[in-house]
């Protein structure tokens, strides 16, 4: 059976748009309630439930909470944390399951719903699997008197806190620094500015004043340029910009010149390598990451392990593996020796760790290979369309191929977050690559 409301990374969409809407939500908790609560004699079922700044967080959560309680479970509710912290407090509170209602770096329009299982890391494709037949069966509900709770946790953000900030080294503090963090009106809003500043950082925030429909607009991750005129206005020596449910970063150096994920990964490959601490000798990523990453690994005899496109297919090969670095170029960062998903706060915290250690400025730490040409364009389909089975497609994408062998590599793929198609190329020869690239896209515009 193949998922057909679960993406990589949880069900998302707009707002009150199927599969988007209260009634689904109800009824996806009444199923994931039910799977995690098989055992029926237990009499103790926990789930603890995050989101992030999204107006239409209320409605989720309020609806997740029904069709949860239907089925005994008993749900703690977190408010607004990143969702790194859902994954560190599920199994720190012993909860049978954890949920984010986010929709990470998309806009506010549209909302998502994460599931962790009780170890803290993302379900796999089999359980989503089975909750979608609970979903489309129905599940019975518990019996009146077995009918679950809920109630307010008000310390979920602080415990969060205390967790990033044990991670950065020891004796170590941020005095002198001067860092903007961008935290996108998302969910991270208030506890990346505490962190930073309690390790005694100079903090100047950006993205900080949510109203239910601003997240991510015009800052955040995936919109960089007002946290890199921060930094440079502000002679700051580091900007963070976090995506709005704070489990993926992007840097800028104090040239106001922007790091991505995989730039990061380097540094923190190599010298995790360098201190006998790299898992493996091997670095996990996407194929999505660029080729100049997987020469610059191989050049100090590391490993590039590829994975799908999609943080939890990272953290599922890094587990697989024994591994425990991985990520993503648009910047999740796992470190499974800190967190059970991507932590786009401590991942910043690692890096400024590595300014203090070092003494050298972001700019000579956060660019540490020389890409390969990379071109991204995403075409934009409606529901029901399916491009990429049009012949006339398929026959771009082949001569494509045949012109790139040797000289670079195409990828190809559907978003499992947004109803996009995804054209990535990568050549050294720039000409070529922009000409396939441009080839392709317009064969899929006309098919659409």
């Amino acid at each position: 059976m193949a998922r057909k409301l679960f993406g990589t990374d949880g069900v998302r969409g707009t707002a009150n748009i199927h599969p988007m809407t209260a009634e689904m939500a109800l009824r996806i908790g009444a199923a994931v309630g039910r799977y995690f609560r098989r055992d029926g004699g237990r009499a103790v079922h926990r789930v603890v439930i995050g989101k992030d700044t999204r107006l239409s967080g209320y409605m989720f959560e309020n609806a997740l909470t029904a069709g949860l309680t239907s089925t005994g479970m008993n749900v703690l509710l977190l408010g607004p944390v990143p969702t790194p912290a859902v994954g560190l407090l599920t199994p720190s509170m012993r909860a049978d399951l954890g949920v984010m209602i986010s929709a990470s770096h998309n806009p506010a329009s549209d909302n998502g719903i994460k599931f962790f299982g009780p170890d803290g890391f993302k379900l796999s494709d089999e359980v989503e699997i089975e909750i979608e037949r609970l979903i489309e069966n129905g599940v019975e509900p518990a019996a009146a008197q077995n009918i679950g709770r809920a109630k307010r946790i008000d310390d979920g953000r602080f415990r969060y806190v205390e967790r990033v900030k044990s991670t950065f080294p020891s004796g170590m503090r941020l005095n002198g620094i001067k860092v903007v963090i961008d935290c996108a009106n998302g969910a991270a809003y208030r506890a990346a500015p505490e962190v930073l500043w309690e390790l005694g950082a100079d903090v100047i925030p950006v993205g900080v004043a949510p109203d239910g429909r601003n997240i991510n607009q015009n800052c955040g991750s995936t919109h960089p340029r007002v946290a890199a005129e921060t930094v440079i206005s502000h002679g700051a020596d580091l900007g963070i910009c976090l995506d709005g449910d704070a489990d993926r970063v992007i840097l800028i150096d104090e040239t106001g010149q922007v790091a991505d994920g995989d730039q990061f990964m380097a540094l923190l490959a190599a010298r995790w390598a360098e201190e006998g601490r790299l898992n493996g000798n091997a670095l996990v990523a996407t194929v999505m990451s660029n080729l100049g990453l997987e020469r610059f690994l191989e050049a100090r005899g590391l490993r590039l392990e590829r994975t799908n496109v999609g943080d939890r297919y990272v953290v599922e090969r890094m587990r697989a593996g024994g591994f425990n670095l991985g990520g993503e170029q648009s910047g999740h960062i796992v470190m499974t020796d800190y967190a059970t998903t991507g932590d786009g706060l401590m991942a910043g915290l690692q890096f400024l760790a590595e300014m203090v250690r070092t003494g050298l400025p972001a700019s000579q730490l956060a660019q540490n290979f020389e890409r390969v040409p990379q071109l991204l364009q995403n075409v934009r389909y409606r529901d029901g369309q399916a491009p990429l089975e049009a012949a006339s497609v398929q026959g771009v994408i082949a001569d494509a191929e045949a012109r790139l062998v040797g000289k670079g590599r195409l990828l190809i793929r559907k978003s499992g977050t947004e109803p996009l198609i995804r054209v990535m190329a990568e050549c050294e020869d720039e000409a070529l690559l922009a000409e396939v690239v441009d080839r392709i896209v317009e064969a899929v515009k006309e098919a659409v």
